[in-house]
């Protein structure tokens, strides 16, 4: 299983990430919306600002304050170490 950092020491499970978004179109904060309403969001911000959603197999929303590229960037990185 391969694990990635997606700030302030939360990690989450990188075979489950379906897309990796910033929070700024009105779909997507209409997704987070909708999340938090059922509760399948997950807030690891830290209180920070959202600067990335990562939405997961599961259906559940995960909220960043680390930019989209640095994820995925972080993601690239362990997939070339393997």
């Amino acid at each position: 299983m391969q694990l990635i950092n997606i700030g302030f020491g939360n990690i989450v499970s990188a075979n489950r990430i379906i897309a990796i978004v910033s929070p700024e179109s009105a779909p997507i904060k209409r997704i987070i919306q909708e999340a938090k309403d059922s509760g399948s969001a997950v807030d690891a911000t830290y209180g920070r600002r959202t600067r990335a959603v990562i939405i997961m197999d599961s259906g559940h929303i995960i909220l960043s304050a680390v930019q989209p590229e640095t994820v995925a960037g972080r993601l690239d990185k362990d997939e070339v170490e393997e």
